[in-house]
């Protein structure tokens, strides 16, 4: 008997090639085209779009009085410890790791994608279930590495609940 599959479990997409990136293109967009049309217009929620694991943890981008911020909706499925309650420490890092690579693909002089070589978390206090919110900054952008520092916090900005180190290897420019 042959093995027709879950038709509850949706085919994913094969694994591209080492410049795919989190972020690919619509069908009949190539990626250049969305790289470009993100910058131009400034709306990293376009690129969101193409990044799956960010709408289920609810993820988009805001901005406030000091500039382009990440905010992390309150979703049931976020919480770790409901004893607490606190959000889980992977969803803080994937996080920070989202608005770091979608920051960082805004921030660069050419529209390059970032993979993710190295990351560091500092788990700094419980992030309680509430919207949490997400700064970045490119610390360095070299010929093919980049560096980004991201935090993250919820009622005050001056007291972080995690923060991240993250090395990215830039691809070819779109």
């Amino acid at each position: 008997m042959e093995d027709e599959g879950d038709p509850l479990i949706e085919e994913k997409a094969p694994v591209g090639d080492a410049d795919s990136g989190a972020i690919a293109a619509a069908p009949h967009e190539s990626v250049s085209g969305l790289l470009e049309r993100g910058r131009a217009s400034g709306e990293i929620n376009a690129w969101l779009g193409e990044v799956p694991y960010a709408d289920f943890i609810g993820v988009r981008e805001d901005r406030d009085e000091h500039g382009r911020r990440f905010v992390l909706e309150t979703r049931p499925h976020n919480v770790g410890n409901p004893m607490l309650p606190a959000l889980h420490g992977g969803v803080v890092s994937a996080f920070l790791e989202t608005a770091a690579a979608l920051d960082t693909l805004a921030q660069t002089r050419e529209p390059r994608l970032p993979r993710l070589v190295n990351v560091t978390v500092d788990y700094l206090s419980s992030a309680g279930v509430k919207p949490t919110y997400a700064r970045c900054r490119l610390v360095r952008e070299g010929r093919r590495m980049a560096n980004v520092e991201a935090w993250a916090w919820q009622d005050d900005e001056d007291a972080p609940v995690a923060r991240a180190r993250l090395t990215y290897v830039l691809g070819a420019p779109a």
